[in-house]
């Protein structure tokens, strides 16, 4: 990696101020873990048979955004990106992926900035039409960055396994 750019979170502020902050700082920890890396090293696989890869990250965290914000906030029966069916595991085969395509589809599956804007309050109710009941919007964005702190960590390892490098 190159250099780190990110925004920190604040040390201080409101509940919403601080979710915002994280989410938007994880969504940029993932672009630095994938900096530098020619689409050959992007789908590297941790160990194949596995079909893990920096790539095939960021392209199952774009199926996270949109299933977490845009099917729960704005259309419970909105598509998949890389699936027919509601299958988080075909985002991880990146194979034939490159990071313009990934990278993207992430940017496009976004919406949580939007969302969170206009919500009146973090109890803002979507529904989960994968688990037939309603969530909060609090709910939705504190189970984002735990997908994402999950899976920088895989990163830090992909990475690793890249170039030798570790990031923070």
């Amino acid at each position: 990696m190159t250099s780190d750019t990110r925004t920190g979170p604040p040390g201080f502020g409101s509940e919403r101020d601080m979710l915002r902050a994280f989410l938007d700082y994880h969504r940029a920890t993932l672009a630095m873990k994938c900096e530098g890396l020619s689409d050959d090293e992007l789908r590297r696989r941790s160990m194949p048979p596995s079909t893990l890869s920096l790539l095939g990250l960021v392209r199952h965290m774009a199926e996270v955004e949109g299933a977490w914000f845009r099917r729960v906030f704005e259309d419970n029966e909105a598509p998949m990106v890389w699936s027919d069916e509601i299958d988080f595991q075909a985002a991880y085969d990146a194979s034939a992926s490159t990071r313009e395509e990934a990278f993207a589809a992430l940017e496009a599956e976004v919406n949580s900035r939007r969302i969170e804007r206009e919500a009146d309050s973090l109890d803002r109710a979507g529904h989960q039409p994968r688990w037939g009941k309603d969530v909060s919007l609090r709910m939705v964005m504190v189970h984002v960055l735990l997908e994402y702190g999950r899976h920088n960590g895989h990163a830090d390892f992909l990475r690793e396994g890249v170039d030798g490098t570790v990031g923070a």
